[in-house]
């Protein structure tokens, strides 16, 4: 009969199996001017890049698909990089070594972006490395309805209780002043609310993909029912 340490270390073994599956990869569409000249110059950029990248841990491999061409004067090339984990693609994207060899190839390309987004909710629960990337998978959609719910609730409460207070709004047209108020509260969610619950939260908020205990599951779920709970009692006793 196994011990317990023995089916402990089994569960491990097979969760650290099923995670071997898995990459943290990064995809991103460059547009290079057409030629064979700016071809070169783009390659030999790239190859700079990604042998930079692959002297940081967690590196697994890169793929560069071939070009496509749109017309137009407008190439296509589309970069596929394979990191083992997302802190370790994290740690390469925010790196300033790759800050460094992008300033520098700024004349090998027009333009380059990726999207890496799901469900339309991932951006409450990303983090960010310079200008408008965005990068590692949102959390399971169940998980991101619960967190903005635990956001939008007191938001909205508090939201109404002072204007209703202070009397804003209460005599303007109803579709005028509900376009106002989602305007106030998407902002206060964006820049305030939701950054802090996902810190809060954050050793609930994994990744969609990345394997999560039960317990963890379960803790992270009770905690955001009884804050609910709580502010709906003491709204309840304010109102």
């Amino acid at each position: 009969m196994a011990s317990s340490s023995e089916i402990s270390q089994d569960s491990q073994d097979s969760q650290n199996s099923q995670d071997d599956h898995f990459y943290s990869t990064f995809i991103v569409e460059y547009i290079v001017p057409e030629g064979q000249q700016a071809e070169g110059v783009f390659r030999r950029w790239y190859g700079q890049l990604m042998k930079a990248a692959s002297q940081f841990e967690g590196y697994t491999r890169n793929d560069l698909c071939p070009p496509l061409d749109c017309g137009d004067g407008v190439v296509k090339w589309y970069s596929i990089v394979h990191f083992r984990t997302p802190e370790d693609l994290n740690h390469w994207l925010k790196s300033g070594v790759r800050a460094n060899l992008f300033e520098q190839g700024r004349d090998t390309f027009l333009a380059y972006r990726y999207k890496s987004f799901s469900t339309g909710l991932e951006g409450w629960f990303s983090n960010h490395t310079g200008g408008a990337e965005q990068h590692s998978l949102g959390p399971p959609p169940w998980k991101q309805v619960l967190a903005v719910v635990l956001g939008l609730y007191p938001t909205l409460m508090i939201q109404s209780m002072v204007f209703s207070a202070l009397g804003i709004m209460q005599s303007w047209p109803m579709a005028t002043s509900l376009v106002i108020n989602n305007l106030i509260t998407s902002s206060i969610l964006t820049w305030i609310v939701m950054p802090r619950i996902s810190q809060i939260l954050r050793f609930w908020l994994r990744p969609a993909y990345r394997l999560t205990a039960l317990q963890t599951n379960l803790m992270g779920a009770g905690l955001v029912f009884a804050a609910l709970g709580f502010m709906a009692s003491v709204f309840t006793y304010l109102g």
